[in-house]
């Protein structure tokens, strides 16, 4: 007799084993299927909010990620597994796992914060990490600048984050600033007045801000001007260079000196002895 309610206690505890096992796996089966679901509804929210297409995926992939382990702890402590040891594991693993990887989500993580926060746009020309570039693209753990020479530089996020980011063509405009020199005898009005006409002349220094001409210093060989005039961003480099050379032709014409330092060498000769 005793043999027999043995073996109907064990048939009882062997079927509620396989009852938790189905459970379990249909906890998995059906559950994976709803955080596939959610995970997508999720992304298609962020696409109607315009949210940054890396960042869709990469959330989406998270959101998705995140729910499939819960589904595991819980499939796991219905097929008898106890959970505080599971979830003690999970977390030991998880901290080694992060420690091993600290560097790169410090990437991961300032890759997200660039593409929420957006310091700087696909097409921008920035200083940022320490390299001056144009963005070409924008990754979850590095962002790629194209250099003025046509080279490639892989700046991880990390850096890019801890340090100072200067964006150039953020407003759209930019100001230009030169520095010319003009002899002491000549007419510091009449060369004002000179590149004021080149202000006018050309059509793409902006009349707001007002570009100018200043008196700077008093140099040991010439009386230095500044040059300060504002222009779109596109048009920046080329009206520097432009108007430069236009300043050196119309102070030539206008027959105003620009001085260049000179040094006077006097050589002693020495009679020879005897």
């Amino acid at each position: 007799m005793h043999d027999f309610f043995a073996g109907l206690h064990l048939s009882e505890r062997s079927a509620d084993i396989a009852v938790n096992l189905v459970c379990a796996l249909l906890i998995l089966l059906i559950g994976a299927w709803l955080a596939a679901r959610l995970a997508n509804f999720a992304q298609r929210l962020m696409g109607r909010a315009r949210v940054d297409p890396t960042l869709i995926g990469f959330m989406r992939n998270l959101i998705y990620g995140v729910l499939v382990a819960v589904l595991i702890v819980m499939a796991l402590t219905k097929a008898g597994v106890p959970s505080a040891p599971l979830l003690a594991a999970l977390g030991a693993g998880g901290l080694a796992i992060g420690l091993a990887l600290q560097g790169s989500l410090s990437n991961l993580a300032w890759g997200v914060l660039l593409i929420v926060f957006r310091p700087f746009s696909i097409g921008d020309y920035v200083r940022a990490g320490g390299v001056e570039g144009t963005v070409e693209s924008i990754n979850l753990m590095y962002t790629l600048l194209v250099l003025p020479d046509n080279r490639e530089a892989v700046v991880p996020n990390a850096k890019i984050g801890g340090d100072a980011i200067i964006n150039f063509n953020r407003r759209g405009t930019r100001r230009l600033e030169l520095n010319v020199g003009i002899g002491y005898q000549d007419d510091i009005g009449k060369a004002m007045e000179v590149v004021r006409r080149l202000f006018e002349a050309d059509a793409r220094i902006l009349k707001d801000p007002a570009p100018g001409v200043w008196t700077a210093q008093l140099g040991d060989s010439a009386v230095g001007l500044v040059i300060r005039a504002h222009t779109l961003s596109a048009d920046n480099w080329a009206v520097q260079t432009d108007l430069l050379r236009a300043v050196k032709e119309s102070f030539d014409a206008a027959g105003i000196s620009m001085p260049f330092p000179q040094r006077e060498v006097t050589v002693h000769q020495v009679a020879p002895a005897g």
